[in-house]
């Protein structure tokens, strides 16, 4: 408990223990608290910053219900409880209308803002209990998950077109442009190569084989199309209010929605979730949005892309580099400076060496300065000039296509969050939340890609939604787990990873004593996702080098490559793993799986990190 004249700070969690069952009847009592009264105050009697509070609503004329926590017998058990659903470790802790507001500096800085007095307003009733803005993954998980919970809900969407025209219908960037279309071209490409092996597998077929884009990309449309109505349908089913209009704070609680038409309608919530997602980044230079295309255009493009050019070294650039070259095309990426920046460098290579041995060609250290047209068409003909980023070195090269692929931005400087005083980085567009998704406005959460810090990832975003719908209208408290998230990069050699790279491990566990816990884990090679997949579950348990070791592997599979002690993994000495100095616990294994002819071998490169992790 703390000294009077200072700041009250909660106990730490488990110092008052207390059963399950207690546990959950005591949240119940706390949330009918907060339910039930117009100000809940939690309070200490002895905390002056407590005294503070209570003299700004009694100025204000406000009834407040104060439960003060050094006066009660159960007052510690009390404060773990709250600060398992708040969030906040200190007193005083605020709620006005069902809505916290935190402590003492954020009750006068909402005081000083206009919030405090909106919230305060007699009778003040929403037409929403939560509005979401963003109709992707995260935004719908969110969105249904506040309806299930009995809720009156609005999902607000809009899809501005790109500088090409495109546009798409519910569900986000996953469903319309991103990881759904991008695995079924994907696929399209691994078929081609599948066709191209078949022959030494004793296949024989004189027909020639090519691929025909206009088929494959209306199958793909067709697909989404019908995703995009089982969305609708499902907000449709769960009483979820879906309106096609861009959303634009206007005040607090109050939002505007502009339709395509440029109708505007207002809505009021209680709560509000941004979801809204990120769109990909242009170079600013001339001929970049005249002329270029992004992941926005591509999947829905309705002619064949032909020779195309590249630029940038993201994730995305070089999976749609490596379907375009799966399905017959000549394609160059150019590269400012590293391949899959974030990501082990030494996979990140491998990756890119694979892909130039089958065909794409590399552009290094070059950036594009001008793109011209030469000829229209579908495709036509565009004229790029790059200059070196190591000297006075300039290149002219001609291609069909030019797909911009050198980051996203976040869309959130023009949805009106600096009109109710939600905070953003100012140079990356992202927000700033708590560890329960929560801004430093109170009633406004956010998920998803606009996260600062945080995963770009679909599966986060649906996650991170429902357990913020379970939290805030449910009464639960668990949230989402940011740590150990698996992905899969998919090259024409997949690669999945889950945990750090090797350029992070020497960064965060360079002063660790290190033993066999696993903390990395890469691989390349065919299907990864699926093989990744089942290792990031035993990461989240626990996973350690021993464990591995023990685990008889399935053979002939590309995943037993991590188990059992067959003598597979050439990382010079064994005892590597009991040693106290980081560069040597990379375990490293390069392998070839021989088991078919050398003609149909499957390159391979697997890395586990381990340390100390208790």
């Amino acid at each position: 408990m703390s000294l009077p004249g200072r700041r009250g700070r909660l106990s730490s969690p488990g110092t008052s223990r207390q059963s399950a069952e207690a546990c959950e009847k005591l949240r119940r009592r706390l949330l009918g608290l907060i339910e039930g009264n117009r100000v809940m105050i939690f309070s200490k009697s002895y905390c002056p910053h407590c005294t503070r509070v209570k003299e700004l609503f009694s100025s204000l004329g406000v009834e407040c219900k104060i439960l003060e926590l050094d006066q009660v017998d159960d007052g510690a058990n009390v404060q773990e409880v709250l600060s398992e659903i708040t969030n906040q470790r200190t007193v005083p802790n605020i709620f006005v209308n069902k809505v916290h507001m935190g402590g003492c500096d954020q009750t006068f800085q909402a005081h000083q803002s206009g919030l405090l007095q909106k919230l305060l307003q007699e009778n003040s009733v929403y037409d929403y209990d939560l509005i979401v803005i963003g109709g992707g993954s995260g935004g719908l998980a969110c969105a249904q998950e506040a309806a299930i919970l009995g809720k009156k809900v609005m999902v607000l969407d809009f899809v501005v077109p790109s500088p090409q025209g495109t546009s798409w219908g519910l569900g986000g960037t996953c469903v319309n442009v991103g990881c759904v279309p991008k695995k079924l071209m994907h696929q399209a490409a691994l078929l081609g190569q599948a066709l191209s092996d078949s022959r030494k597998f004793g296949w024989e077929y004189s027909q020639q084989v090519k691929h025909n884009w206009k088929t494959m990309t209306e199958a793909i449309q067709n697909h989404i199309g019908s995703l995009n109505w089982s969305y609708r349908l499902s907000l449709r089913e769960k009483a979820v209010a879906y309106v096609n209009s861009y959303g634009e704070f206007v005040e607090h609680h109050k939002i505007k929605a502009t339709n395509r038409k440029g109708q505007e309608t207002y809505y009021t919530a209680a709560k509000f979730v941004i979801a809204t997602g990120e769109r990909p980044r242009y170079l600013g230079i001339q001929g970049d949005k005249e002329y270029c295309i992004t992941s926005d255009d591509l999947f829905s493009l309705p002619y064949c892309p032909g020779k195309t050019l590249v630029i940038g070294a993201s994730y995305v650039a070089l999976e749609c580099a490596g379907f375009l070259a799966g399905v017959g095309l000549d394609v160059t990426i150019m590269v400012r400076s590293i391949l899959l920046r974030g990501f082990d460098q030494e996979m990140a290579e491998k990756v890119g060496s694979y892909m130039e041995q089958h065909g794409v060609k590399f552009l290094r250290k070059f950036i594009p300065v001008m793109v011209q047209q030469l000829e229209k068409g579908s495709p036509g003909k565009l004229k790029v000039v790059a200059k070196s980023t190591e000297g006075p070195e300039t290149i002219e090269g001609v291609y069909n296509t030019v797909l911009l692929a050198i980051g996203r931005d976040s869309s959130t400087r023009k949805i009106g969050l600096e009109t109710i005083g939600v905070k953003i980085n100012e140079k990356s567009g992202k927000i700033p939340v708590n560890d329960v998704e929560q801004t430093n406005v109170p009633y406004v959460y956010a998920i998803g890609d606009i996260l600062e810090g945080k995963l770009e990832l679909t599966p986060v975003a649906i996650q991170a939604g429902k357990l913020l719908a379970r939290r805030l209208f449910g009464g639960h408290v668990e949230k989402c787990d940011y740590i150990n998230v698996p992905t899969t990069v998919f090259t024409p050699l997949e690669y999945g990873c889950c945990g750090l790279s090797e350029e992070k491990a020497i960064e965060v566990y360079k002063k660790e004593n290190l033993e066999n816990r696993v903390i990395g884990f890469h691989l390349l090679g065919p299907n990864a996702g699926e093989v990744t997949q089942g290792f990031a579950a035993a990461m989240k348990c626990g996973l350690t080098k021993q464990l591995l070791d023990d685990t008889i592997g399935i053979h002939p599979t590309c995943g037993e490559v991590y188990t059992g002690k067959r003598g597979i993994y050439h990382f010079g000495n064994h005892k590597v793993i009991r040693t106290r100095h980081l560069p040597e616990r990379l375990l490293r294994l390069d392998l070839l799986l021989s088991s078919l002819p050398c003609q149909f071998t499957f390159f391979h490169m697997t890395r586990i990190m381990c340390s100390q992790i208790t």
